[in-house]
Order: C-alpha cells, then structure tokens, then sequence
C-alpha cells in the first residue's frame, strides 16, 4: 500500500530524509564555477534556473550555500511521488509551484509568472517529471517569452557517484565526492511566431544546458 503523503508516518519519513540528507550533504566537497558571473547580478534581474531532472538532489543545498540571496520558487510535479519532493524542498525554505514543465501545464506556467513578477525568481527541471532526458518542455520558452527573463542553465557534476535505473540515470553523488556546482550564461528566448521558430528556440535551450554537462 502507498502511503499517503499528507499522513503523520509521511511527514516523519520526510523529516528524516531530509536529515539524513543534511549528513549526506556535508560530506560533499562543493565547488562553484561561476561561469556566467550569476553572483554578481543586481538582485532586480529576475531569472529562470534550469537544470536536467537527474541532477537536482543537490540544488538546495547548492543555493542556500552560494546564491542565498536570490530568493524563489520551484517547479515540481503534481504527481504522488512530487508531493514527497515538495515536502523536502518546502523544508529548506523555498516556495513550491506543483505542475508540468510542458506546454500544457499552462496553470504552472502562469503561477510560475506571478513569482516572477513578484520579484522572485523560479527553477525548473524542463525535461521533468517524465522526460525524454535532456529534451527541455515547451513550458520553460513559455515562460521566458512571457516574462522576459533570462534562463540561466545550471549543471551539477560529481568526481564520483552513482547511477539510478531510472528514465533519466538520476545521478546520486557518492559521500566524500567533489561536486562542481555549476551556473552558466544568461540564455535569452526568443520570440516565436511559428512552430519552426519555437523547436527552435526548444533546441537552442537545450544546446546552452548541455554545454555545461561533462557526463552525460
């Protein structure tokens, strides 16, 4: 039986992930490359992180460390299995946004909107929840040409780690394992008017992401 995860037995599992994820973390050697000076921006520019599903467990731990001052919110699946992760991302203190990265997860996409007209800025996993891997969603060049705010790819790569038989290889690092944490240039969307334009865009995104991954 799949356990609920608004129960008492739930949140207890989820209090302990995340503290075991706390031990986990602070065995790891971080390393940021700055590539695309993302430290360095005035708070007022708003933006998009976008990093492939498989290498997310570490981006909290990887914000609140080097970026704490930009604040916002994540985009994560309105699935069972999401509503666990959005538990243990509401625990490091982010907002959470619950939907698809896809073109048809419009009411997402227009919460994730007003978090940046609010002032915040929003991740997202664009080949998430469900892939193909490293293929970005429609939602994400949505966003950027409504909002106008640049996508800033991020990447994680570890020295030594493991790999999950899962859709996408989630990557887990191993402990004691260095890992680059890595923020690229600002990626700017463009407007489309037709679908030619916007697979376009779709592959011109996709290409800015995959030139940060080292191991694929």
């Amino acid at each position: 039986m799949k356990l609920d995860p608004e129960s008492f037995a739930a949140r207890a599992l989820v209090a302990f992930g995340f503290r075991l994820l706390q031990v986990w973390a602070r065995t790891i050697r971080f390393r940021i490359e700055d590539r695309g000076k993302i430290r360095e921006l005035v708070l007022s520019e708003r933006l998009i992180g976008a990093l492939w599903h498989n290498r997310l467990l570490l981006l909290p731990f990887a914000i609140r460390r080097f970026v704490p001052q930009r604040k916002g919110a994540a985009l994560i699946s309105a699935s069972r299995d999401g509503g666990w992760l959005a538990k243990l991302v509401r625990r490091f203190g982010f907002e959470v946004v619950r939907g698809s990265s896809s073109r048809k997860g419009a009411s997402a996409m227009l919460q994730l909107a007003d978090v940046i007209a609010a002032g915040q800025d929003v991740v997202i996993t664009p080949d998430g929840p469900r892939g193909p891997v490293y293929r970005p969603g429609g939602g994400i060049i949505l966003l950027a040409q409504k909002t106008g705010a640049r996508v800033v790819p991020l990447n994680f790569e570890y020295s030594s780690c493991w790999r999950l038989r899962s859709w996408d290889q989630f990557v887990l690092p191993r402990p004691f394992a260095e890992v680059r944490f890595i923020l690229g240039e600002r990626h700017e969307v463009l407007p489309t008017s037709t679908e030619e334009e916007f697979e376009r865009e779709r592959e011109r995104l996709k290409s800015a992401m995959m030139a940060l991954v080292e191991m694929p």
